[in-house]
C-alpha cells in the first residue's frame, strides 16, 4: 500500500492577518497559510495538513513568539465547539480586525472612500449576551481527547452543538458562555432527566429517537421560553419531560413542545403546542414591546440591537414627516422602532408569518402609522406598489447575509429615495450592493457594530444619499451651470 506523503512543516511563520472563519493567515514559500488558533502577531512553527495549489491549512506545532493580541480562552470547549472562534484574541484586537474587515470589503470591492468610517461600536458585554440558543440531542457524541470507545463502554448521548464540518457529531456542552442563567442549568437538567429515564437521543442517520432539539429564549424583560422538540416520543415520554421541566423551573413563562419527524431540524412548518403559558415572551426597546414567538426572528443580542437601531435611526435623520420603506422588515422591529419618529412606515418581508408578527407588534403598541406586506421583494417593489403607497423619503434595508437580489437593487435605483440606510451582517455582500448603488448614490456615513463578540461576524450600517444631480432632477430644480 502506498504511504501518504508526510505533512509539510514550516518554521518561524509570522501570522499577519485573520480570516473570516477565525484562522490566522501567514505566508511561507509560495503558500498562503490558514492556521488554526493563530492570532495576528504570532510567530509559530506550522504543520500543513491540507494543501492546495496556492494555499494550505495548518496548525501550530510550536508557538515561537505569542502575539500581544493573544489571550487565554475562557471556555473549556474552545477549539472543538464551532462557536466563539476568536476568544483566544483580546476583545480590543477583535474590534480592530472587525473594523478592518468592513473597511477592506468596502474599499476593495466597492471602491468606497472609507477615510470617514466611524469607529466600531463595542458590545456592552462580551459574554452571556445571546437571547436565543438551540441545542441538539444526539446519540453520536463527539469523543474528546483521551476518550477511546474501545477501552470501556461509553455514554454516547449528547446535548450540545454540532462539530464544525460534521453534521452527525454533537459536542456535549458542560457550560456555554453565550446565554445567561438559567440556560446552562436548564440544558444540564433536561439532559440528566432524559438519561435517567431512558429517553432515546436522536439518531440523525437512522432518523430515530425521542428527543431532537432544545431551544431556549430569554428576554430583557426577564421572561423565559423553553421549546422541546421531540421526534419519535411516546405520549408518556412527552408528558414526563414537560412535567419535569415545569416543576423544576417554575419561572418559565412559555413552555412549549413540537413533534418534528421530518428529516431536517427546521420548525417553521411545525405545529407548536403550549404546555404552560402563552406561545410568546415579551421583549422591549425604548418602551416599545415586541411579542416573540417560537418562530419569530429577533436580534439575538438584545442590548446591542437597541444600539444598532439607534444608529440606523440617527443616520436616517428623521424630521417627523417622512414616508419610510423598511425592507426585509422581519417581525417589524425596525419599522415599529422608528414609527413614532416619522409619518408612515411601509414594511416588506418575504415570510408571511413574520408579517403577521409585525402587525401584532404594531397593534400591541397602539402604533397606527405602519403597513406590512408579504412577498418576494423584487416582485413587490414594482411601479404599482410605489404608486399606491407613495415614493419613500428614506429606505431602510436589512437583508440576510446573501445581501439584496440584483433586481431589488435595480428597484432602489428606479425609486430614487433621497436616503438609504443599509444595515448588513455581511460586509462583502453589502459592498457588492453598494457598488451597484454607486450609480446614483454616494456613501455618506459608515459605522460597524459588534453584535457577536469572540466571532468573526460584524454588522455594518451605511448611509447612502442621492447624488446632487439626481436629487435636483427629482425636485425639479435646474442644475447649476459652470460659472454660475
Amino acid at each position: 500500500m502506498r504511504k501518504s506523503a508526510p505533512n509539510k512543516r514550516f518554521e518561524n511563520v509570522s501570522i499577519i492577518d485573520i480570516a473570516e472563519e477565525g484562522k490566522g493567515v501567514g505566508k511561507a514559500e509560495d503558500l498562503v497559510l490558514f492556521v488554526e488558533k493563530a492570532v495576528p502577531g504570532d510567530v509559530a512553527d506550522i504543520e500543513v495538513y491540507r494543501k492546495k495549489k496556492n494555499f494550505g491549512e495548518g496548525k501550530i506545532t510550536r508557538l515561537v513568539q505569542p502575539s500581544v493580541h493573544r489571550t487565554e480562552p475562557f471556555c473549556e470547549h474552545f477549539g472543538v465547539c464551532g462557536g466563539c472562534k476568536w476568544q483566544h484574541m483580546t476583545y480590543d484586537a477583535q474590534l480592530q480586525f472587525k473594523q478592518k474587515t468592513v473597511g477592506d470589503a468596502l474599499s476593495r470591492l466597492a471602491k468606497v472612500d472609507i477615510s470617514h468610517m466611524e469607529a466600531i461600536l463595542p458590545s456592552p458585554t462580551d459574554r452571556y449576551y445571546r437571547n436565543k440558543l438551540e441545542y441538539t440531542f444526539s446519540n453520536k457524541r463527539w469523543l474528546t481527547d483521551g476518550e477511546n470507545r474501545t477501552d470501556a463502554p461509553l455514554d454516547m448521548d449528547a446535548l450540545g452543538y454540532h462539530i464544525p464540518g460534521r453534521f452527525d457529531k454533537i459536542l456535549d456542552i458542560s457550560h456555554c458562555h453565550l446565554q445567561a442563567d438559567p440556560s446552562n442549568l436548564l440544558r444540564i437538567s433536561i439532559r440528566n432527566y432524559a438519561k435517567q429515564h431512558g429517553l432515546s437521543f436522536y439518531d440523525i442517520k437512522a432518523h430515530t429517537g425521542a428527543l431532537r432539539n432544545l431551544i431556549i429564549r430569554t428576554s430583557s424583560t426577564g421572561e423565559l421560553m423553553v421549546i422541546v422538540v421531540f421526534s419519535y416520543a411516546t405520549e408518556e415520554e412527552i408528558k414526563g419531560m414537560m412535567e419535569f421541566i415545569n416543576h423544576k423551573f417554575p419561572r418559565i413563562t412559555s413552555l412549549l413542545y413540537i413533534e418534528n419527524q421530518k428529516k431536517n431540524d427546521t420548525i417553521f412548518d411545525q405545529e407548536v403546542i403550549a404546555w404552560k403559558g402563552p406561545e410568546y415572551i415579551m421583549e422591549q426597546m425604548e418602551g416599545i414591546h415586541f411579542r416573540i414567538g417560537p418562530k419569530s426572528f429577533y436580534q439575538t443580542n438584545s442590548i446591542q440591537a437597541l444600539h444598532l437601531y439607534e444608529i440606523a435611526r440617527e443616520f436616517a435623520g428623521f424630521t417627523g414627516n417622512e414616508l419610510v420603506y423598511d425592507l426585509y422588515t422581519g417581525a417589524g422591529t425596525i419599522a415599529n422602532f422608528v414609527a413614532r419618529h416619522v409619518r408612515h412606515v411601509v414594511g416588506v418581508e418575504y415570510v408571511p408569518s413574520a408579517i403577521e408578527d409585525a402587525k401584532v407588534n404594531s397593534a400591541i403598541n397602539n402604533i397606527t402609522n405602519t403597513g406590512f406586506y408579504a412577498g418576494d421583494m423584487k416582485d413587490v417593489l414594482d411601479a404599482a406598489f410605489i404608486a399606491q403607497h407613495g415614493k419613500p423619503d428614506v429606505v431602510i434595508t436589512d437583508p440576510p447575509r446573501a445581501g439584496m437580489h440584483a433586481d431589488v437593487v435595480a428597484r432602489l435605483l428606479e425609486m430614487e429615495a433621497p436616503k438609504i440606510v443599509y444595515v448588513s451582517c455581511n460586509a462583502a455582500t453589502q459592498a457588492r450592493d453598494l457598488q451597484l448603488l454607486k450609480e446614483k448614490y454616494e456613501v455618506a456615513r459608515i459605522k460597524p457594530v459588534d453584535m457577536f463578540p469572540h466571532t468573526q461576524h460584524v454588522e455594518n450600517v451605511v448611509l447612502l444619499t442621492l447624488k446632487a444631480h439626481e436629487l435636483r432632477g427629482i425636485t425639479g430644480q435646474p442644475e447649476q451651470q459652470p460659472g454660475e
